[in-house]
């Protein structure tokens, strides 16, 4: 007996030292764990950034009539208020995402337990339970990792958002964020892709259809798998009129509809002004040019840039019918007042290669920098009476010992002749002999003074145009002739944020740099150019234009620049390779037509 209590009593010490350790051990688990839980919420994000969400939104170009003609995204999203999201829009995302969704508090726990039992039941992950507040959270606080402490995070974000922000805002913070495949970040961007519409354009079909997209965008894309799209859309809709959203008859006309089958990828208008434009404006706002939702109102004038387009395209296919095909062209009607581009067009098509011939090409400018020439002949005292001489002459070449000999157009030459009558016959020979009596020096800092950037070769050559230079540099050159004051290009009048407020409004700087009388004097001489000289198809115009055509030799480039009283306009025609356009395809014969169809049509 006495040894029983002895035994009873040692198991007893025994059990009470290991209870202490058990519970020692379970202790410092718990406390392990709680501090390991504590270690990794404790970084958890404040929701109430949320007040402050502003998501990745792209910009926007207007015309300077305000329509809409291309957008800059790295993510294609616009912001959407949720209360201008329509109702079954709404309905097709709860039905298929999370249809207790104003019942539960951020966490589904009822549909926790099925989503076990339908995992246990088919051994495998099959059906997940996230909320849609969960998805949100995920979407914008956490990193896409799969780990216990990632999911522990998420539950208590989604509590604390729905602490915060009513069913409707978190909604719509979803629909906003939600990457629906193809580029497309948020309903508005999603609606334009798939279908070509805005939000409240959508049908029950197309809400359905898009319900369908953010569990797996590339599986249920409807361009990449129109099968599983299909099926993953009708699920949709099965599941709205098991949950009473919509009737048979809606459920019936949804079902039967069609899929879109491919993206509404919109050709932006004006694409080489957009494109330069986009490069223009990142050099100074770099990524946020981007993300940050900026207004960015251009000075395009969209009537005139079709105008323009137009002109091309016709002039293009009239000259391809003469020649071989391949031939490119560059069009800039620029603002004279101002420098504000109204209209570029780069090439023959955009989309097929985006070298902009406006900005990027260059060119030989042959007889269309002749009045450069000229101007710096008037500027020293010469009259548009003043006589030169037009005969055969040799001069120093551009390497020593060589010999450059002019040769006119026809290959005749005629005599003594006025300044005048040299420039509007654009005379070879004669404006040689006058270069030489001015001075290269004096053409190379006449071109400058007026704002020319590229570069000029101090030789004799220069005076017939043989330096190469851009359709845009020399637009601005006659944009100076036609007033007398350079300005530099200016692509947009003003910038504004999301929130309405002007970051940058522009006011373009003219300078003069033209005396008035010798500006009217070259006026007077390029008009002769129209009415008696090279440019005489421009007579048809019914209001007074001054201009000046160019042809390269061998006919690789065809001009005719000039102007009116409003419009300083660059046509330039070539190939990209520097071949011949084709036989006798001068500026007069290749270019002219193209600029007199723009001239003709800016008034009508």
């Amino acid at each position: 007996m006495q040894y029983e209590e002895i035994r009873k009593g040692k198991f007893k010490t025994f059990l009470s030292r290991h209870l202490v350790t058990a519970l020692f051990c379970l202790s410092a688990i718990l406390g392990i764990a709680g501090g390991y839980m504590f270690w990794s919420l404790s970084d958890l994000p404040r929701v109430d950034s949320l007040e402050e969400y502003t998501p990745a939104e792209s910009s926007k170009v207007y015309s300077i009539d305000n329509s809409l003609i291309a957008e800059y995204y790295l993510e294609r999203r616009t912001f959407i208020p949720y209360y201008r999201i329509p109702e079954h829009v709404k309905q097709a995302f709860i039905a298929i995402e999370d249809i207790r969704f104003y019942e539960h508090h951020g966490i589904d726990f009822i549909r926790i337990l099925g989503a076990l039992y339908q995992d246990i039941k088919a051994r495998a992950y099959v059906q997940g339970a996230s909320t849609i507040t969960q998805q949100l959270a995920k979407m914008l606080f956490l990193k896409p990792e799969k780990s216990i402490i990632r999911k522990v995070k998420e539950v208590f974000l989604s509590i604390q958002i729905e602490r915060r922000y009513t069913k409707d805002e978190i909604l719509g913070l979803y629909l906003n964020q939600a990457y629906f495949g193809t580029q497309a970040y948020g309903l508005v961007a999603a609606s334009q892709t798939y279908f070509g519409k805005s939000v409240h354009e959508l049908t029950i079909a197309d809400a359905a259809m898009l319900a369908a997209l953010p569990k797996a965008p590339s599986r249920y894309s409807p361009f990449r798998n129109p099968m599983k799209a299909l099926k993953r859309r009708n699920l949709v809709l099965e599941k709205m009129i098991e949950y009473g959203f919509i009737d048979e008859i809606q459920y019936n006309v949804a079902s039967s509809m069609d899929m879109p089958r491919k993206p509404y990828r919109r050709k932006y208008n004006a694409p080489y002004f957009v494109e330069h434009l986009r490069q223009v404006i990142e050099e100074k706002y770099e990524d946020e040019l981007y993300s940050e939702g900026l207004k960015i109102y251009s000075t395009l004038d969209f009537r005139l840039q079709e105008i323009a387009e137009s002109a091309v395209a016709n002039g293009v296919e009239i000259l391809e019918k003469r020649v071989d095909a391949g031939v490119q062209a560059a069009l800039i009607a620029v603002d004279i007042d101002t420098g504000k581009v109204r209209a570029m067009v780069g090439g023959t098509d955009f989309w097929e290669t985006q070298f902009n011939r406006v900005t990027q090409a260059m060119r030989q400018p042959g007889s269309a920098f002749k009045p450069i020439v000229y101007l710096a002949a008037l500027d020293t005292g010469i009259t548009p009476e003043d006589t030169i001489v037009d005969e055969e002459i040799a001069f120093q070449g551009n390497e020593p010992g060589e010999i450059w000999t002019p040769r006119n157009y026809y290959g005749d030459y005629k005599g003594e002749v006025t300044i005048r009558y040299a420039l509007s016959h654009s005379l070879n020979t004669a404006t040689a002999c006058l270069a030489d009596e001015i001075g290269v020096g004096r053409i190379v800092r006449t071109a400058k003074s007026l704002g020319l950037k590229s570069e000029l070769k101090p030789y004799l050559t220069i005076s017939l145009g043989v330096s190469d230079m851009t359709p845009l540099e020399l637009a601005f050159l006659y944009k100076a002739l036609a007033d007398g004051r350079k300005a530099e290009p200016v692509m947009y009048d003003r910038i504004v944020d999301r929130n309405g407020i002007t970051l940058e409004e522009v006011y373009p700087a003219t300078e003069r740099v033209i005396d008035e009388g010798i500006r009217l004097e070259l006026q007077s001489m390029l008009r002769s150019v129209v009415t008696d000289g090279t440019g005489r198809k421009a007579r048809s115009l019914p209001r007074p234009v001054y201009g000046k055509t160019g042809t390269t030799d061998d006919y690789t480039d065809a001009w005719f620049v000039g102007f009116d009283d409003e419009i300083a306009l660059a046509v330039w025609i070539g190939r990209d390779d520097h071949t011949p356009i084709g036989g006798r395809e001068t500026g007069s014969r290749a270019a002219l037509p193209i600029w007199l169809e723009f001239m003709r049509r800016m008034y009508q």
